[in-house]
């Protein structure tokens, strides 16, 4: 399977078992501004003020706003679209996450970007169960953002 062309399309469970190891990426930059981090606490009710609060954030000793941690982790489905389409399947929905982990905060006004590795891809009654490992880069660190195993449905087309 080619993986050179992104995303890369698997079509079969035969092309995913290509896939497990490969990894994939990273992504375009995407930044993370005050707006989205503002609308994320919105939606979440989650308004702790390290999140929405510049002035505040900006006496702490962070220096300033970050992102929650469970945005980086929304940000998955989009970025990861980017590196592997199941479009060629009937369908696939998000089944959940394993091992989720924030080692660093993302700054407000900073870019993040995706690496994706295929680690399983498994049968289960009515399709494949496919697990990747996501890790959400900052730009100009080298410690990652976000580290999770996303866990994905798929069911093969007739």
């Amino acid at each position: 399977m080619d993986t050179t062309t992104l995303p890369v399309a698997p079509t079969t469970p035969a092309d995913l078992a290509e896939l497990i190891g490969v990894e994939l990426g990273p992504t375009q930059w995407y930044e993370v501004d005050q707006d989205r981090v503002n609308a994320f606490a919105d939606a979440t009710d989650d308004h702790q003020w390290i999140h929405i609060d510049p002035e505040r954030a900006a006496a702490s000793p962070i220096g300033h706003t970050i992102a929650h941690g469970l945005l980086s982790l929304s940000l998955g489905p989009h970025l990861s679209h980017q590196l592997i389409d199941f479009s060629g399947f009937a369908h696939s929905l998000n089944y959940g996450y394993n091992k989720v982990r924030f080692p660093a905060p993302v700054p407000v006004g900073s870019r993040v970007r995706m690496r994706v590795t295929l680690v399983s891809a498994d049968e289960v009654p009515g399709g494949l169960q496919v697990t990747t490992a996501q890790v959400l880069e900052l730009e100009g660190s080298d410690k990652p953002v976000m580290v999770a195993e996303s866990i994905a449905r798929i069911v093969a087309g007739d």
